[in-house]
């Protein structure tokens, strides 16, 4: 696998989550992915994003275009050294939350992405990967 491209960006306020958004799309729409596809790396980058920043007191996100065997994709990997997670299997159920939201995020950052890796310590923080491939 090649990275064609890449970069990172700081994850410190809610500011920061809109830039993120903002970048994936961009990206999205240069690697050529359909409406479909970019509405769905797009939600779930601000959903991982706007988790890095609540929840992991904030972190960054690194942004790839990825060549692999003539099929390109784009992966994002979220970290911060927040609290962690301290039961991911829990975590990763719909409905279950934390804070005040609906408890819908990382299940439904992983039902959007074709890839999806989750890393997490308590104390040491959490780092997450997504992949779309291109249609």
């Amino acid at each position: 696998m090649t990275v064609e491209k890449q970069t990172e960006l700081p994850l410190k306020a809610q500011e920061d989550v809109v830039s993120a958004r903002q970048l994936v799309r961009s990206w999205a729409v240069e690697l050529g992915l359909n409406l479909v596809d970019q509405t769905k790396i797009i939600t779930a980058a601000s959903e991982l994003a706007r988790n890095a920043v609540i929840y992991g007191g904030g972190g960054l996100v690194r942004l790839e275009i990825l060549l692999d065997t003539g099929k390109r994709g784009m992966r994002l990997t979220f970290e911060d050294r927040g609290p962690g997670i301290l039961d991911i299997e829990r975590a990763m159920s719909d409905g279950y939350t934390t804070g005040n939201g609906l408890g819908l995020g990382l299940g439904g950052a992983k039902r959007l992405s074709h890839e999806f890796f989750i890393e997490s310590k308590p104390g040491a923080g959490t780092r997450i990967s997504i992949v779309r491939w291109k249609s």
